[in-house]
């Protein structure tokens, strides 16, 4: 009789989670990709066992931020509002292309070159000097129109790949709101992913494409995973963070762009160094530039 539990990709699974509650992301972006890519899972099924094992998976990282205070509720409500009836909706719009495999492909490639202008994007606010928000969740303003919109676009995406609920509408939220902290800005992506996950995962389960010896074995590894990286990520400094966001993006993209495991660990490894020889240079300039330096030097 075979096995519910392939230890393998429970191994596997482990690491992405941590990812995930770490960052916020990587969840489809990376657990999809991996299935397809060193498990030879079908799309589908892929796609399908990742969102259940997600609706189960999300919660747990989630309720860590939500006690640390690292999550701001009126703005996960906003994203929801947009993001749960979208998500639902995006299975039935899969299915209207047939297998959607062809759609699915096509998102993917969108995403990848998403991810990879998010990444331009980190890396030039750091270059101008952008250290990242230092504003508490409970006093950022929230945008009610352009919040509900990321969630309809993020949801819609997620329903019909399962990418998307941390790569895309994390960035989103970057870009709208910058002041706030890395790790908070992590909270509130990874609480507003639990409806937002559950609500495809539904639409999913209700056409039965997914595999339960699938979904078992990812929530045997993502459960311990993502728990972990939730706590270290409530607790690590926004620096770090940011930097970790950048390098899951910058992974996620290249996934989904089809770019192979080796050349795709040999730009990992070359944007890593080039990352940590900006980051030692860019205090230095900074220093240069601040304020305190313009007072020390003479007036005329």
């Amino acid at each position: 009789m075979d096995t519910l539990i392939d230890l393998p990709l429970v191994a596997g699974s482990f690491f992405v989670a941590i990812v995930v509650g770490l960052t916020g992301m990587g969840g489809g972006a990376l657990m999809t990709p991996m299935m397809m890519l060193f498990f030879n899972v079908p799309p589908l099924a892929a796609v399908s066992s990742d969102l259940v094992a997600s609706a189960v998976m999300k919660p747990i990282g989630g309720a860590v931020h939500l006690r640390r205070g690292t999550v701001n509720l009126r703005l996960v409500g906003w994203l929801c509002a947009g993001s749960v009836p979208a998500a639902f909706c995006g299975v039935f719009v899969a299915r209207a292309f047939g297998e959607g495999e062809a759609v699915q492909q096509a998102v993917k490639i969108a995403l990848g070159v998403a991810l990879l202008l998010a990444v331009a994007g980190l890396a030039a606010k750091a270059v101008i000097g952008d250290r990242g928000g230092s504003a508490s969740a409970k006093d950022i303003v929230v945008r009610p129109f352009p919040t509900v919109l990321v969630g309809t676009v993020g949801g819609l995406v997620v329903g019909i790949s399962s990418v998307g609920s941390g790569s895309l509408i994390i960035v989103a939220l970057l870009g709208l709101y910058p002041a706030l902290k890395a790790n908070e800005l992590v909270g509130t992506d990874l609480v507003q992913a639990v409806p937002l996950v559950a609500s495809a995962a539904l639409g999913h389960l209700l056409y039965g494409d997914f595999q339960l010896d699938l979904t078992l074995s990812l929530l045997a590894g993502s459960i311990p995973g993502v728990y972990l990286g939730a706590r270290i990520s409530a607790k690590a400094p926004g620096g770090i963070i940011r930097a970790l966001l950048a390098i899951v993006l910058l992974a996620s993209a290249l996934k989904l762009l089809g770019v192979g495991n080796g050349t795709t660990l040999w730009v990992l490894a070359a944007a890593t160094l080039a990352g940590a020889t900006a980051w030692r240079l860019l205090p230095r300039a900074a220093a240069r530039r601040s304020p305190e330096s313009a007072d020390r030097e003479p007036a005329h």
